[in-house]
């Protein structure tokens, strides 16, 4: 049986079934969604949130445009510097043109959006086709609460643009003209993305040897040409702040926070604290190469079989581990790494690790700028702000594991679009 909608479609009930299903899906994730956001909207009203780091982007771009030195610069009570380089102020001066509520309300409001956007792009890396109608709503009605999201904005932090724009090249099809792109301007805008780019090119390059020219060398080479042009556009328009950023600035972690502090996620950050001191480099070095070479590794082997939602996710938690300084809001990744966990069957696994990045845990010991507390943590203490490295690194050891026991690429693998 079936109904004629005109003289020339006939849909089987089935299919149109299936339809109102998926549109009753939308509209309930969406007035979930709604409400989710509502509610968080008032809670970090009632929260009164700062929104600082917006403020600072706020300020780079009027010393841009006032033709002052932006590193050099010091933004709201807390006197904090920039940290990024030149590209990103320029992208900062139409904050500008706005009265400091209406860009607040604006941010919280693109931060949303975006938030949806990186959820959708994570399930189409994760599920790929099993998706259903309406799964980004119901899902990111939940995300918006974990930690890593809700510091985001609150402080009004660009991390859910720089993943979007990783996501975003990550699930292109083979060949696809702007593949890499993302991956180039989110490098140029905070250097951390640049990982995928190296991950993309040691793909490319072993690939090479077997094939020759190959998607993946060409989306690493788009990416490198996308981070020269936006980094020699902003020498151009800014020379002296170049000039500084990439001789002295970007060599100075110290300038982004205190090493020590209970939000730095990093693998830096734990031995700090595990340490008592504020210079780890002598045990924190030798680990974080390890680390990289073997997050790197796992991404890259992950890559060459056409599992890139493994690759992607092995990639992103090795640049959080390795980074001199990776604060909890930069761990939205926390989101694809939840998904793939589902995606793979293991629904305890991720119940868990999303348990750990929804807990707040970091936050319940004593912090504080002034006093330096993280420096004479407990052990317990310890552990609760080494949550998310050590999930981090054993989502490596997992994703490694499985790759041996499982050669053929599964079912709900994604191979590049």
């Amino acid at each position: 049986m079936g109904l004629l909608l005109s003289p020339f479609v006939t849909v089987s009930t089935p299919v149109l079934t299936r339809v109102t299903a998926g549109r009753r899906s939308v509209l309930a994730g969406a007035g979930v969604c709604l409400l989710s956001f509502a509610g968080f909207w008032i809670a970090q009203r009632l929260a009164a949130v700062s929104m600082i780091d917006l403020m600072v982007y706020r300020a780079e771009g009027r010393t841009v445009l006032e033709g002052l030195d932006l590193y050099a610069m010091r933004a709201t009570r807390a006197g904090l510097p920039t940290t990024y380089p030149p590209f990103a102020a320029l992208l900062f001066t139409p904050l500008t043109l706005l009265p400091v509520p209406e860009m607040r309300t604006l941010a919280t409001v693109g931060n949303l959006l975006l938030l949806v956007a990186f959820v959708h792009l994570s399930l189409k890396l994760t599920f790929r086709d099993a998706v259903r109608p309406g799964a980004a709503l119901w899902v990111a009605a939940v995300a918006v609460w974990c930690e890593p999201v809700w510091t985001t904005l609150r402080y009004g932090q660009i991390n859910l643009l720089i993943g979007v724009a990783v996501l975003w090249d990550l699930t292109r099809r083979d060949g696809h003209r702007w593949a890499g792109v993302g991956i180039g301007l989110a490098a140029a805008i905070k250097l951390t993305p640049a990982l995928f780019a190296v991950m993309l090119l040691i793909t490319g390059l072993l690939r090479f040897r077997e094939a020759g020219w190959n998607p993946w060398l060409r989306q690493a080479a788009v990416a490198v040409g996308a981070f020269l042009a936006a980094t020699v556009a902003s020498a151009a328009l800014l020379p002296s702040d170049s000039r500084r950023f990439w001789t002295e600035i970007v060599f100075r972690a110290d300038r982004v926070g205190r090493v020590e502090g209970a939000a730095n996620q990093s693998l830096r950050g734990v031995f700090a604290r595990l340490l008592h001191t504020v210079d780890p480099s002598h045990w924190w070095l030798p680990v974080a190469t390890v680390v990289a070479v073997g997050g790197l590794a796992v991404a890259v082997t992950a890559a060459r079989r056409g599992r890139t939602a493994e690759a992607t996710v092995a990639c992103a938690a090795t640049a959080l581990l390795i980074s001199p300084i990776s604060w909890s809001h930069h761990w939205v990744w926390c989101v694809p790494m939840v998904l793939l966990l589902v995606a793979h069957g293991r629904t305890e696994w991720a119940v868990a690790v999303g348990v750990g990045f929804w807990s707040y845990a970091l936050w319940r010991v004593p912090h504080g700028a002034a006093e330096r507390l993280e420096l004479a943590q407990n052990r317990s203490q310890m552990v609760l702000t080494a949550l998310y490295p050590t999930m981090a690194l054993g989502m490596l050891v997992y994703l490694a594991v499985a790759d041996r026991r499982e050669r053929e690429p599964a079912g709900y693998a994604v191979a590049k679009e």
